[in-house]
Order: C-alpha cells, then sequence, then structure tokens
C-alpha cells in the first residue's frame, strides 16, 4: 500500500497481518462498534491499533465463551 498514515491507525491489511481477522470481519467489527475505524476513502479504512489489540485480547480471554449468545458483553447491530 505505502500510504502513511496517522500514529495509532493502521490499514485493514496490517490490521489483518496483526490479528489473522479478515477484512470483512474487521469492517463488521468497526460498523458494529466493537472497534474504533474511519473510512477514509473509497475502500480505505483505518483502524484504531490499540482498539484492535484490545478486542484482540478480550476476545482470547474469554475462550469459546465468546461465542455465548447471552454474554453481556455482546451489543446488537
Amino acid at each position: 500500500m505505502g500510504e502513511v498514515v496517522a500514529e495509532g491507525w493502521i490499514t485493514v491489511e496490517e490490521a489483518n497481518a496483526l490479528t489473522g481477522y479478515s477484512a470483512a470481519y474487521l469492517r463488521r467489527l468497526a460498523r458494529q462498534g466493537h472497534i474504533v475505524a474511519q473510512k477514509v476513502g473509497g475502500d480505505l479504512w483505518l483502524i484504531c491499533r490499540d482498539d484492535l489489540v484490545t478486542y484482540r485480547s478480550e476476545m482470547e480471554a474469554l475462550g469459546l465463551g465468546k461465542h455465548n449468545p447471552l454474554a453481556p458483553w455482546r451489543r446488537e447491530a
């Protein structure tokens, strides 16, 4: 990509490399308010790295409990 982004923000491609989450899943997390992200162009999304790392850590800590549909942390889309 080669574009310079603001400190603390990463592209979807960088977020994918960091977490293994697909671009579609990252956009869905952003739309649902689970992570902070901004759409800055036609297809360019910037994701707050700290939010993404925190979200991933929380999901890893939940283990299989993250799939519980009654979990209090779930938010409706």
